[in-house]
């Protein structure tokens, strides 16, 4: 449980319908295997202990005691162990029949939760059985002693603050007003669902999106264990879709027709940090609440959860294209909004043959295109100074060309030479000076075109450089506005790759691989054999490593000490440890130190949850220190 991972798991077990002996032998083997697998809170299904579909034989005294005698077998199987398991069974108490979740843990049950909803249509007639479960918990009888039962009950882990589990039953899920959407307002983070959904053709779609639609919209987890084909009976079939979701994302989901159980590794900080983000996320309200406390023992997992290690690009292809038409659409609706209210007819690109002024002479194309306004009004500048070599060179003149825009080339060696002279800074001394000189040269350039032509600069830098500072302070730091500030590196290649893959123009085409081959450089010193003598990723480090770290630092405001686990993870054969610490240590101190040149950014669109504009998501001081963060990393 280091750093908020449970392991949870839903488990469907081999049953046998009115034989409550073979079913509890299935549900402890179960329950043994989820021990061996260090889960901590494991859900199985609904009336499993019985069968949910024993029909008329809920009637009868034999099943019912049956039941509960195999109960106690079953909290022998948990005694000495702190997994806690919601066992489906019918429970009767006083003169009265309910469909019930018992909690149970280390030899005792916890609590009973009953079926608030009980379906009375189509193959469903619970009501000729059970009686819809009270929410206010009431004590009830057990053995010698008496247990809380109602549906409002929260089972919370006193050594793990962040778990707090609720549970409901089935057809609890599919009503418009579901137990889970007031058990999250109470506080529960975790919900167990005991169900016996059958198969019809395209359910399990719907059964998929609707669990995974609760856990995003309650921002919870919610484990679903499904009754399988040993309850196929009669003229119902059974699949055992099993299913695991975290605030949004499925973490798991069994094959159906075959029952088995699923694990997943449940992040609590992530739900709980993601709450408290969430202004609109209402403050716990336990009123009419009983809550169950309940001990655990932490111990620290080897993650099975898959961890993105590029958080900012889906891996399947389709959605990766989708997501880059509709970022490639919002980059330029809102630079279309920016030129048609300024008036200005002309756009003014600064294009080094590298990616970022390439994706934004893309974007500039289709703003301009979008307003009908001719391609000619753009101007895409080339600047060639001490660093600038052919090969980028001649793809920033031919791409301009290519897609209609205006080439204007302006060398700057001559102004930047002479600016050194001015400043008595040698030419030979290759230091911050010598770099910032030309990229503040190329600014001014780009300014005062703009202001001849009366046109707008359109910035290139991308988020990634803004989160490191990577970018010279009223240099190309500065634009009119700036279509990619919101725009992580990793991102910037695949948006360009998209364009290539899909213009449709070999030349175009051509020119934007040769460029997506080239390395990212700001081509400030000069070439080595006509080389680029400059990569940026060497100085840096790798944006990939950046681009994670980004991520789960701003989105989900993770601990030093975590995001390294969690790229340690994600990044397993591709990075060592000490080369993640490295790069970490890096990263939190120039987000810090580099605070003021974000502070002063250009307007820009939004296109992701993640952004660093002063405007909108990072109200963040310029003077803020770093120490806290960089001290937890040295404690590794």
């Amino acid at each position: 449980m280091k750093h908020g991972y449970i392991r949870v798991a839903a488990a469907t077990p081999d049953v046998k319908v009115a034989d409550p002996e073979f079913n509890r032998e299935r549900i402890c083997e179960q329950i043994k295997e989820g021990i061996k697998n260090h889960a901590k809170l494991m859900v199985f299904p609904e009336l499993c202990l019985t069968a949910y579909t024993c029909g008329d034989l809920f009637g009868q005294d034999a099943l019912l005691r049956r039941a509960k005698k195999e109960l106690k077998e079953i909290l022998k199987e948990t005694k000495g162990h702190d997994l806690l398991c919601f066992i489906g069974m019918p429970w009767e108490e006083s003169g009265k029949l309910y469909n019930t979740a018992v909690a149970v843990q280390n030899g005792k049950i916890l609590g009973i939760v009953p079926k608030t909803c009980l379906p009375n249509y189509s193959e469903f007639y619970e009501l000729r059985y059970f009686q819809p479960g009270n929410e206010i918990p009431v004590m009830v009888k057990w053995e010698e002693d008496t247990v809380p039962m109602g549906a409002n009950l929260l089972f919370a882990c006193e050594d793990i603050p962040q778990l707090v589990v609720a549970a409901e039953v089935c057809e609890d899920a599919w009503v418009p007003n579901p137990p889970s959407i007031r058990h999250a307002i109470a506080g529960a983070t975790v919900m167990a669902n005991c169900s016996a959904s059958d198969e019809t053709t395209g359910k399990d779609i719907y059964r998929r999106s609707l669990i995974t639609g609760h856990s995003a919209s309650l921002v919870c987890g919610y484990i679903y264990a499904n009754a399988g084909e040993g309850e196929s009976t009669q003229d119902l079939v059974f699949g055992g879709q099993n299913l695991i979701a975290e605030n949004g994302t499925l973490l798991a989901e069994s094959s159906r027709f075959g029952n088995k159980t699923v694990y997943g590794d449940m992040d609590l900080e992530r739900l709980v940090h993601e709450r408290r983000r969430m202004t609109t996320f209402p403050a716990a309200d336990r009123n009419h609440y009983l809550v169950v406390p309940f001990r655990m023992k932490k111990e620290e997992l080897e993650l099975k959860r898959l961890i993105d290690p590029r958080p900012f690009v889906p891996d399947n292809e389709s959605e990766r294209n989708r997501r880059c038409e509709e970022i490639l659409s919002i980059q330029a609706m809102g630079l279309k909004k920016r030129l048609a209210h300024t008036g200005c007819k002309h756009g003014i690109v600064g294009i080094s043959g590298g990616l970022d002024s390439t994706l934004a002479l893309l974007v500039t194309v289709r703003a301009f295109d979008m307003l009908k306004i001719p391609r000619e009004q753009i101007h895409g500048v080339t600047m060639p100074c001490f660093g600038t070599t052919d090969r980028t060179y001649q793809n920033a003149c031919t791409l301009t060309r290519t897609l209609g825009a205006e080439l204007t080339e302006v060398n700057i060696r001559e102004a930047v030479s002479l600016h050194f002279r001015d400043i008595g800074q040698r030419e030979g001394v290759h230091d911050i000076t010598y770099e910032n000189s030309q990229a503040r040269e190329r600014t001014q350039v780009l300014m005062d075109l703009a202001n001849r032509l009366n046109g707008m600069v359109i910035g290139t830098g991308d988020m990634s450089e803004l989160a490191l500072g990577w970018a010279t302070y009223n240099g190309d730091h500065m634009s009119m506005y700036g279509v990619n500030s919101s725009v992580p590196k990793t991102l910037v290649r695949h948006l360009v790759r998209y364009y290539a893959d899909t213009c449709g123009e070999k030349d175009l085409s051509g020119v934007l691989y040769d460029v997506l081959d080239t390395p990212v450089s700001p081509e400030l010193l000069p070439p080595k054999d006509g080389e680029i003598a400059q990569k940026t990723e060497d100085l840096v480090g790798p944006y990939e490593l950046h681009d994670f770290f980004l991520y789960q630092i701003l989105r989900f405001g993770f601990r030093p000490e975590k995001v390294y686990r969690m790229a340690v993870h994600a990044f397993s054969g591709h990075y060592g440890k000490d080369e993640i610490l490295k790069w970490l240590k890096v990263f939190y101190r120039r987000f810090f130190s580099q605070q003021f040149k974000r502070s002063c950014m250009p307007d820009g669109p939004k296109v992701g949850s993640v952004a660093v504009s002063p405007r909108g998501d990072l109200r963040m001081p310029s003077d803020a220190v770093s120490r806290l963060w960089l001290e937890e990393l040295e404690n590794l």
